[in-house]
């Protein structure tokens, strides 16, 4: 049997339907234009998902009978007031926490030394001096590097502010066209695919609702889960509460994953701060109430109508996606693995008209 039989065979199976050949180029042309352009259209890519994010609101509005560009405005006002607040009152808030934080490294650093050279006087048979030792040095070469890191980050961003400063005003500005316009975007848009779309029509159907569902859903999780954990946080008097409670919230992006990573600095600063004590472990707990009811209440709840994704698979495509497309690639790493599943499902297999395969016999 030749390669080209089997070339054969497989073109006429899975793209003797014109519709399937068009849908095919538009997926690769898409991602080709992220993974090419991505960092130059990184501004218009952040405004669609933003759009995408709010029109659902905008949509509720107009089954309320509110008019469309009212809806369109209340909800474009209320997008500029949450980001104002993100910029001039979060985001400040934790970056004093960083600074301070990368401060007081040192002293953490000496208050874990001692502690760890606690360790072989009270269990000699398990931990000796020179493992303590070695753990120490590789400690302070990791916070130096880290140091050093944030060095390099905070003089790398001053050339970007002025970049920074265009996206904050473009936006916003094409967060508002989009929402406005959408239906004649998504006219002009269809304009150019043929009139027999059914192959298209079946996916976006099956993507649009559970797609929404899952920014939506996982924007409100962010939310949630930040603000519990700060809250959580700042009853205990926990330092860094703001720093923590952005991480523990940026954690849901990764399943799995992130909530074992930012663990870790949670029961480190909670340790330094309260050592071994009653109060650390009531924080210890709180924390793990707020990641119980995480995983179990609260994703159950908003991810419903997601489709059913094998937990290999779901980390699989955070590590493909979020290596080719970074922070974006993270966040729609699952429905990136949703429309794959959607698309293997629903392409055509042109099966009653291929010819069958020539026998190896002779």
């Amino acid at each position: 049997m030749a390669m080209k039989d089997v070339a054969r065979y497989w073109l006429q199976r899975y793209f003797s339907d014109e519709e399937a050949v068009i849908f095919f180029l538009l997926l690769v042309a898409g991602f080709s234009v992220v993974i090419f352009l991505g960092t130059m259209l990184a501004p218009f890519l952040a405004s669609v998902v933003l759009a995408y994010l709010l029109e659902g609101i905008v949509s509720k509005l107009e089954q309320l009978k509110v008019p469309f560009k009212l809806a369109v405005v209340s909800v474009f006002l209320m997008f500029v007031s949450l980001l104002s607040a993100l910029i001039f009152v979060i985001l400040p808030l934790v970056w004093r926490q960083l600074i301070s934080l990368a401060e007081e490294l040192p002293g953490m650093l000496e208050k874990g030394q001692k502690f760890l050279l606690f360790l072989p006087e009270q269990y000699p048979g398990v931990v000796s001096e020179e493992q303590v030792q070695e753990l120490v040095s590789l400690i302070a070469v990791e916070i130096g590097q880290f140091g050093q890191t944030m060095l390099s980050i905070s003089l790398a961003t001053i050339p970007n502010v002025f970049a920074i400063f265009i996206y904050l005003i473009l936006v916003p500005i094409l967060v508002f066209f989009l929402l406005k316009d959408r239906d004649y975007l998504v006219s002009w848009f269809l304009s150019y695919l043929p009139d027999k779309r059914v192959l298209m029509t079946r996916i976006w159907k099956e993507m649009d609702q559970q797609l929404a569902n899952y920014i939506r859903g996982k924007a409100i999780e962010i939310v949630i889960v930040g603000v519990a954990t700060y809250l959580g946080l700042v009853v205990f008097g926990t330092q860094y509460s703001a720093l923590l409670g952005l991480l523990v919230g940026l954690s849901v992006l990764v399943p799995y994953i992130g909530a074992a990573v930012v663990t870790v600095p949670v029961v480190l600063i909670g340790m330094f701060q309260f050592g071994l004590t009653e109060t650390f472990l009531y924080l210890m707990l709180v924390y793990g109430v707020i990641q119980a009811l995480d995983g179990n209440v609260l994703v159950p709840l908003l991810f419903s109508e997601a489709v059913n994704l094998h937990p290999v698979a779901i980390i699989v495509a955070v590590l493909f996606f979020g290596g080719l497309w970074g922070f974006w690639g993270v966040f729609f790493a699952i429905p990136l693995a949703t429309l794959m599943k959607a698309v293997l499902f629903a392409w055509p297999r042109a099966i009653d008209s291929c010819p069958p395969l020539p026998d190896k016999t002779p």
